[in-house]
């Protein structure tokens, strides 16, 4: 934890009058409470339908790629409480683009008084900065995004010129309709999971999303950080094997922290992934309801997941013949990244 010096202390020359407006860096560890503080002030607003603690947010930043938190984000204080703040990073996807990603959390009554667009034009300053390190070639993209119900944001980045470029869903299904049988594949099984698989795991899940929109390969760092993260829970965790190879996987997991704040008891079957040999022969299909019918024994009401709607392996079709039903759409935005003279 380090104390706010006068270093820290940002100008914006293009930022709007409002009393008491002042911008920092990134203070450290006694961050953490105060943008948990503004993500969960936007939760009603916006109807989000997710939470995060302090503890989680912690974990987050523990082991980020290609973002230094201290360089890299930007907060925003009036008469020093924060209202705003945003971050950016940036990744290079397998098929060759640098995407540079723009996150941005501002109070909802901090909202169309010009502080947006300062803040997004600082963001978008900044990754032109860190842009330039990058080969003078390759396609240089900036990214964002947003949910159908976050308005303003959506507003805001249309306004600078961002553009729709792909669009995803959140699905739900009640756990008190029928699950359906379906048995594993031939000569597959589902084993508990041990330490000493991690590595595989994490391998075999590499590589099933190399073929999905987007995909980065996972650094050591990005290891670290979901293995150290509180929400991984290899005990839920669905994994099939073929012998030694891993085939196919559910990775479980339960916020029971973001239960208790929405009062319900939803349990999200994400990260499902099968390899490649492995596709086409129900293996999805039996792990997914495989979860489903623990997470029903457990007591859970409900199970969620997010899906692309352009999937290549179809996976939006599969999610709906299980049951899964649309509750809210996800629409990634991006802008060519101009590095000017």
């Amino acid at each position: 934890m380090i104390a706010k010096t006068e270093s820290q202390a940002l100008t914006l020359p293009y930022a709007p009058q409002i009393d008491g407006l002042s911008f920092r860096r990134f203070e450290g560890d006694s961050d953490y409470p105060k943008m948990v503080a503004v993500i969960e002030g936007c939760r009603e607003f916006d109807q989000r339908e997710w939470s995060i603690t302090v503890e989680q947010l912690t974990a987050n930043y523990a082991h980020m790629t290609n973002c230094d938190p201290y360089q890299d984000m930007l907060f925003a204080e009036v008469k020093g409480q924060l209202v705003a703040f945003g971050r950016v990073s940036w990744r290079k996807e397998t098929e060759g683009d640098y995407i540079h990603n723009i996150n941005l959390t501002i109070l909802p009554a901090w909202r169309h008084q010009g502080l947006g667009q300062a803040m997004l034009r600082y963001l978008e300053e900044r990754n032109q900065e860190i842009a330039r390190q990058h080969p003078a070639e390759a396609p240089k993209y900036h990214r964002s995004g947003s949910s159908d119900t976050e308005k303003d944001k959506a507003a805001l980045l249309k306004g600078a010129g961002y553009q729709p470029e792909r669009y995803f869903f959140t699905m739900e299904r009640p756990l008190d309709i029928p699950i359906p049988e379906a048995p594993m594949p031939e000569g597959l099984e589902i084993r508990p999971v041990k330490p000493e698989h991690f590595d595989a795991i994490l391998d075999a899940n590499d590589e099933a999303f190399q073929d999905h929109w987007g995909h980065t390969p996972m650094t050591e760092e990005d290891r670290k950080g979901w293995l150290e993260h509180p929400q991984t829970q290899p005990e839920l965790w669905k994994v099939a094997w073929d012998g030694d190879q891993v085939a196919g996987m559910v990775l479980n997991v339960v916020d029971e922290d973001e239960n208790k704040v929405f009062q319900r008891k939803r349990a999200y079957t994400e990260d499902i992934a099968v390899r490649r040999p492995w596709r086409q022969r129900g293996l999805a299909t039996a792990l997914i309801a495989e979860s489903m019918r623990m997470f029903k024994e457990q007591g859970y009401e409900e199970v969620s997941l997010g899906v692309d709607t352009d999937n290549p392996s179809g996976a939006l079709k599969l999610y709906e013949s299980l049951g899964y039903q649309v509750s809210k759409r996800y629409t990634s935005y991006r802008k060519p990244l101009e590095l000017g003279a």
